[in-house]
């Protein structure tokens, strides 16, 4: 049976009435389109054809049809309109993205939070140091509250780690610039692995009145770098789910917050075929999202580093919108993060390869 287009039409026109509507279609709804001019029997039948062709299913209940996986696939890959942010849009996740670079996780934690707001859908950011071995690239200390100093360590990828340390009431100002020199002097461009027991007794000798901090810095350094070998998860909104109307039956709703972890997402593959990818139900790793959608983008952070921007929600999603958004999040923290602006308002993202 051959797909015409005619056939395509009234699929595209499907998926975009059940996208709006969470109801099954008929064909009557179908005809009453203003860019559709064939008759109520005529797209009857050809639903029934889509139907038997796989790419529509007809729920027990009722006379309308959805789209089935193979439909939605079909639908992302080819029949999909692209997506226009409007001007108000733009403003709006520009003005989200104001973000203050400070500690690098924090800024994906708000990353994944503003995504799932403006989506209302579960959200996740990843960070991905895959074939990065973590160093540390600057050590300081500053002066807290009395009796008190603040350990930073900036890594090679811009990630920032602090430590609360209290001072020995006898290192003074001199010993903690000393202490920051040969740390500085000594540990960074170091792997885990290079910091051994010998070197961390060469720093003691080295740091004077302060040598008693040295075990305490040293130890935080090791646990900092060993972190961030792993990519960093953040997955956030799981409980915007129960709003859709597919997750009104309990069951089926615990069966997917249960799954949806930072394991699970952890293990989603990384979009291969162009900067977006879309999972479409079955298409998923996890038995338990077979009827869940992930739309997944990824950009360059800097210093070999990438990171991913999805969400997790309906095969019914409005897959053009989502799609639209989290490519101009990517494209403006590819910007951020290179030093560079945002994308002017109104411009349009490539929404690139959604196979």
């Amino acid at each position: 049976m051959e797909l015409t287009e005619r056939k395509k039409k009234i699929l595209r026109a499907i998926v975009d009435c059940y996208i709006q509507t969470a109801e099954p279609v008929g064909s009557k709804t179908i005809a009453a389109l203003p860019d559709m001019d064939v008759s109520s029997a005529t797209i009857r039948n050809e639903m029934a054809d889509l139907t038997e062709m796989g790419y529509l299913e007809q729920p027990h209940t009722s006379a309308g049809r959805v789209p089935s996986p193979a439909g939605y696939r079909l639908y992302v890959n080819e029949l999909m309109e692209g997506y226009r942010l409007s001007v108000d849009e733009t403003q709006s996740l520009n003005q989200a993205m104001e973000l203050k670079l400070q500690e690098f996780d924090k800024v994906m934690s708000q990353v994944g939070k503003m995504v799932s707001n403006l989506t209302n859908l579960p959200a996740y950011t990843v960070a991905s140091r895959a074939g990065v071995e973590p160093t540390v690239r600057h050590f300081e200390l500053v002066h807290a509250e009395a009796g008190s100093i603040i350990l930073v360590v900036l890594t090679n990828a811009e990630v920032v780690k602090n430590k609360l340390i209290k001072l020995p009431l006898h290192v003074g100002e001199p010993d903690l610039k000393l202490l920051s020199a040969v740390l500085n002097a000594t540990l960074t461009d170091l792997t885990a692995e290079q910091i051994t027991p010998e070197l961390l007794e060469k720093i003691r000798k080295s740091a004077g009145a302060a040598a008693d901090l040295v075990p305490i810095a040293v130890d935080f350094t090791v646990r900092v770098l060993q972190e961030q070998r792993h990519s960093d998860v953040y997955l956030t909104g799981q409980m915007k789910l129960l709003q859709q109307p597919e997750y009104r039956d309990v069951e089926k709703a615990t069966e997917v917050l249960a799954t949806l972890d930072e394991d699970t997402i952890a293990n989603l593959p990384a979009p291969t075929k162009g900067p977006v990818q879309i999972l479409v139900g079955p298409e998923n790793i996890a038995r338990e999202l077979k009827d869940t959608s992930v739309v997944m983008t990824r950009f360059d952070i800097g210093d070999g580093m990438q990171g991913m921007i999805g969400v997790v929600g309906p095969t019914r999603m409005d897959y053009a919108r989502v799609t639209a958004r989290l490519s101009y999040f990517a494209e403006s923290l590819g910007r951020m993060f290179g030093k560079n602006e945002l994308p002017p308002s109104g411009q349009e993202p490539d929404g690139g390869d959604t196979e």
